[in-house]
């Protein structure tokens, strides 16, 4: 039987808005959050940096209109986005937004920098401060990607960067975080409130009750912070098999030789991620994630989560209920975390439960009745 997702009916907005995010080229966590501040918003198009087509074929945002900046004519742009982070501002400057009453940013990078309209409220839901540009081994690790000529730039350009993204979050309206974790960054980085909404998670009417198989699972696009790492030298160690889904930069560096106990099928269709939710002894989540919408699948399916105890996880992870938390980042606190799971019972309808505080019904609810709020809010000039 296909899944559904839970559905709600949502009241649209009734504004003139634009929606904007960093880049559209594959449906992952901040993709799905746009898909429901879409429905919120359903005559909206949509201004994003690059878009890829073929990467949101199977996702409602296909069908919106989509204008994107002068990056999307530059070769290659589609993969190797990221690389073109000192373009970024250049290309913000250029892509002007129209007189709408509402722009509501997805952002995890520059998305709030598109030149608004005087008259334009502009609400940030921010997935995160821009890690290449605020974080120093995100950004080192970002430097190792730069041409070696154009290494000894790096430097000023992330300073560019950082005032280009400060500038743009002075214009924001209304900061929306997706954790507790994040609001503390933003307050951080930006000097400013954020409320805390948190993303949208599609939840399976009941979770599955089957037993459990012997693999671990990995689930993401892994990028360095993540620490899919961590998850392989641990299973390694304790002679467990892992199974990774997903892109990202860490692959490149599993060496199939060494590392015969990891199977790694690349980006898969939601239902064959799902498929592994139901199947696997547990998901390794063992870095610092901004929220993540991962965790929360897996538990709505009845997957315990092993998960490092900071960031968005140790607020959706019940340690002994929904998994287990582990506290030090190394590979063997995650082994011995692996192993404490496989001595405990997990009540998959009790994850289930735990995993609809983050439905999508939800967040379409709170998320309309705070841009209801800020447009009935009177502006600074009246």
């Amino acid at each position: 039987m296909p899944f559904v997702p839970e559905s709600d009916s949502v009241v649209p907005l009734p504004c003139s808005a634009v929606l904007t995010h960093h880049w559209l080229v594959r449906r992952r966590g901040g993709e799905r959050v746009l898909e429901a501040l879409a429905e919120l918003l359903p005559e909206s198009p949509i201004y994003t940096f690059v878009y890829d087509p073929a990467g949101l074929a199977d996702s409602a945002l296909s069908r919106r209109v989509v204008h994107t900046s002068l990056l999307q004519y530059v070769p290659g742009a589609r993969r190797h986005y990221p690389k073109l982070l000192p373009l970024f501002p250049l290309a913000a400057w250029a892509l002007r937004l129209p007189p709408v009453d509402l722009v509501v940013c997805s952002d995890a990078a520059l998305a709030k920098a598109l030149r608004a309209h005087p008259r334009s409220k502009v609400v940030c839901y921010c997935h995160s401060p821009m890690r290449y540009a605020y974080e120093g081994q995100t950004a080192a690790d970002y430097s190792r990607s730069v041409p070696s000529p154009l290494r000894p730039l790096w430097g000023v350009v992330r300073t560019l960067v950082r005032r280009v993204d400060r500038r743009a979050a002075r214009r924001v309206n209304l900061f929306i975080a997706n954790s507790r974790h994040v609001a503390e960054r933003i307050r951080r980085y930006y000097g400013a409130d954020a409320v805390v909404v948190y993303p949208p998670v599609d939840i399976p009417p009941q979770p599955c009750t089957a037993p459990r198989e012997d693999f671990y699972l990995c689930v993401g696009y892994h990028a360095p912070y993540k620490r899919l790492d961590l998850a392989i030298e641990a299973c390694r160690r304790i002679g467990r098999r892992l199974v990774v889904i997903g892109e990202g930069p860490q692959l490149r560096q599993i060496d199939p030789r060494k590392n015969t106990h990891v199977a790694c099928l690349g980006w898969q269709p939601d239902e064959v991620v799902r498929d592994h939710y139901r199947r696997a002894a547990g998901l390794l989540f063992p870095g610092i994630e901004d929220f993540g919408i991962v965790p929360v699948e897996a538990m709505a399916h009845g997957c315990p989560v092993i998960a490092f105890g900071q960031g968005g996880a140790a607020e959706t992870v019940v340690h002994g209920v929904t998994g287990v938390i582990f506290r030090l980042p190394t590979a063997d606190t995650l082994a011995e975390a692996i192993q404490y799971r496989e001595r405990l019972t997990f009540d998959p309808q009790a994850m289930h439960r735990q995993a609809q505080r983050f439905a999508r019904p939800r967040f379409l609810r709170e998320m309309r009745a705070v841009l209801a709020a800020l447009l009935d809010a009177p502006t600074a000039s009246t």
